[in-house]
């Protein structure tokens, strides 16, 4: 089914507005996959903020430039679909975990901050943990040294028998 020339327009339009906010694309060569599992990649995709896309690829180029996604435009060939996520990791990781599952799902490659990434460069961001996870670990190294501070101090308080005070203010 052929799109008239304003339809094509809208969907330059949104996936220019969807390459303005992502910070990473990835591009899977999705050949003989079945519609079930295309279902269950898109609501994956879309429970981690990933959007997926299936577009004609000269709709994709001319959306692309202008941007960082730009780089890529000549690997645009073939039966794509395009994943965009403002995450930097979400879309490597969407993608990669399906592959690993359906073989039928080629990663072609991508792009983050203006640099083409191969397909090994889409799998090593994959391997990157979430924002949220290093957030966590961030977190608990920065909580380590306190907490063993104060654990050597309610010792200490308790060695002289005062043993109340400081632990109530590792409490706090």
């Amino acid at each position: 089914m052929s799109l008239n020339r304003s339809e094509k327009e809208a969907v330059i339009s949104d996936v220019t507005g969807l390459a303005a906010k992502a910070q990473t694309l990835v591009m899977a060569e999705y050949r003989g996959i079945t519609v079930a599992d295309m279902t269950k990649l898109r609501a994956t995709a879309r429970s981690n903020g990933v959007s997926l896309s299936v577009l004609k690829n000269t709709l994709a180029r001319r959306a692309v430039a202008g941007s960082g996604f730009e780089v890529v435009s000549d690997q645009m060939t073939g039966p794509l679909i395009y994943g965009f996520s403002e995450d930097a990791v979400a879309a490597a990781k969407v993608v990669a975990e399906f592959a690993k599952t359906n073989n039928k799902l080629v990663i072609r490659g991508g792009a983050y901050g203006g640099k083409v990434l191969d397909v090994d460069g889409v799998k090593q961001l994959a391997s990157i943990p979430s924002k949220e996870v290093l957030l966590a670990q961030l977190l608990g190294l920065m909580q380590s040294p306190i907490s063993r501070t104060a654990r050597v101090l309610a010792a200490l308080a308790e060695q002289k028998g005062g043993a109340s005070a400081p632990t109530e203010a590792v409490a706090a």
